[in-house]
């Protein structure tokens, strides 16, 4: 990489309150990807990192911290390093038994990623 191509670090911060709980995102957009942070306390409980590859149409994921047992914040990596085609690291600090939850938080960040491409 040429350090002139360099785009450095930006940031951006949104929340909603859904099924009466106030969920808040961070997304920081790195050089050739994104950070994502979903949590509705400041708590770092879990990351992973998806990205695509030439060998496979699903992109490459994994767990960087976290329980093994929670997919959440690995399949939503997954999901949005191939609708993005960046690469991406999640971290999901919500509850993760409610499956409703997810599917909303998830639909909210679709929300945004069509409302506000740059900031991915």
């Amino acid at each position: 990489m040429n350090g002139a191509d360099f785009r450095g670090v930006s940031v951006h911060n949104f929340s909603d309150k859904i099924m009466e709980q106030v969920v808040h995102f961070h997304v920081m957009k790195l050089d050739g990807g994104f950070f994502l942070w979903v949590g509705s306390a400041p708590v770092l409980s879990n990351l992973a990192v998806s990205l695509n590859s030439k060998y496979d149409s699903m992109p490459l994921s994994t767990l960087v911290m976290g329980d093994p047992s929670e997919t959440t914040a690995t399949s939503l990596a997954q999901r949005l390093a191939k609708r993005t085609e960046k690469q991406v690291f999640v971290s999901y600090s919500l509850p993760m038994s409610d499956s409703s939850l997810s599917l909303l938080v998830e639909g909210r960040i679709k929300k945004e990623l069509e409302l506000h491409p740059e900031h991915f």
